[in-house]
């Protein structure tokens, strides 16, 4: 069989690690490398591409748990697939690498319908607009002052309209350096361009109103989960403090946990690879909708431009600068920035990115 009437005949996983050029940090973590698990699924002579930046071990949690759940099913009926890999996980739990394992195989199977079909992603999901705006994302913790400066000074020359760095340094010991490091990072870029932080949970309620303050005082728009996102009471407690948007919701894996968060979030953020794929995202972006907010793409920049351009409500996507790098070292057809915004390519059937043939030297498995 071949075009739409095909089956889905084979799904194949890979790992891929790349290192970062130096030790990586933000308020509570660090990291020397950035792995990603593709899945690739056939049908009809066709093969679909999906990823999830997420541990190894989530390439064995796929073959073992949803290779068996996609092999055969109708390729056009993917939200019935999204549905049938969630009940074969019941057990695993819904959430962290489940859902990032669901998600890989999901993104790859509306790949693979949209290719059979002969159609880009956007005409399937239904397209919004042409361009993704994106922000510069990064400004890691270990970063010198001068290394901080020319990154930021990187995004600007891309075009880009708003800036995020990381805070909370050392679990929230270091709010002198936080304050330094945001200041250094508006007289680099001006009043023109928003300033954005992200504290990855690393302070106290107390904190985070405290720094909120001094926050909204140097001009920032944004401040991405101030305490952790599990922490409802306090997000709320700090949206109230603060004339900054409070902003959360990488971590969500599903619409019910988006629920929970929406009450107390100027504006909601879900990650592809994180929640389940493209299924839940736009179900997520809906979610938002319902609750008068915008939503925004966490991280995976190439993989979040089809989905983003199809929902109105779309704030922003975070063009990340370990995934900036990444994508297009693995990935053929990864979408340029040009003025802050990420290009759609018109035409191409999917999501337009296939695996590079000299992505095999970051193979690990």
């Amino acid at each position: 069989m071949s075009g739409p009437d095909a089956a889905v005949t084979a799904l194949r996983t890979a790992v891929y690690t790349v290192p970062t050029p130096q030790t990586e940090g933000d308020g509570t973590l660090s990291w020397s490398a950035t792995t990603a698990v593709t899945v690739e699924v056939d049908a009809g002579g066709r093969t679909g591409l999906g990823w999830s930046y997420t541990s190894a071990s989530t390439a064995a949690l796929i073959d073992e748990h949803l290779a068996g759940v996609a092999r055969g099913r109708d390729p056009m009926d993917v939200p019935g697939a999204w549905e049938a890999m969630v009940r074969a996980t019941r057990n695993l739990g819904r959430g962290g690498p489940t859902s990032q394992a669901i998600a890989a195989v999901d993104i790859a199977l509306w790949d693979l319908k949209a290719r059979l079909l002969g159609l880009p992603l956007t005409s399937v999901f239904g397209q919004a607009r042409d361009a993704v705006p994106v922000y510069g994302s990064g400004g890691f913790t270990t970063l010198s002052d001068a290394e901080l400066r020319s990154q930021v000074e990187g995004w600007l020359t891309a075009g880009c309209e708003m800036v995020k760095i990381k805070v909370g340094q050392s679990w929230g010991s270091r709010p002198r350096r936080d304050l330094e490091r945001t200041r250094l990072v508006r007289e680099v870029v001006g009043g023109d361009v928003q300033v954005m932080v992200d504290a990855n949970g690393g302070y106290t309620v107390g904190q985070a109103r405290t720094m909120g303050e001094q926050y909204d005082q140097l001009g920032v728009t944004w401040f991405e989960e101030p305490v952790s996102s599990d922490h409802l009471d306090g997000l709320a407690v700090v949206r109230s403090a603060v004339r900054c948007d409070v902003a959360a919701g990488e971590y969500a894996a599903s619409v019910f946990d988006a629920r929970r968060l929406c009450p107390v979030l100027d504006c909601l953020q879900l990650d592809v690879t994180r929640c389940a794929g493209y299924t839940e995202w736009l179900r997520g972006a809906a979610l938002a909708a319902a609750h008068g907010l915008e939503i925004s793409g966490h991280c995976a920049p190439a993989l979040h431009a089809p989905v983003a351009a199809a929902v109105p409500n779309l704030r922003h996507v975070e063009w990340f600068v370990d995934h900036a790098r990444l994508e297009p070292l693995l990935f053929e057809g990864v979408p340029p920035v040009r003025g802050g915004r990420m290009q759609l390519a018109p035409g191409l059937p999917g999501h337009g990115m296939r695996l590079r043939p000299d992505a095999e030297q970051y193979r690990k498995s």
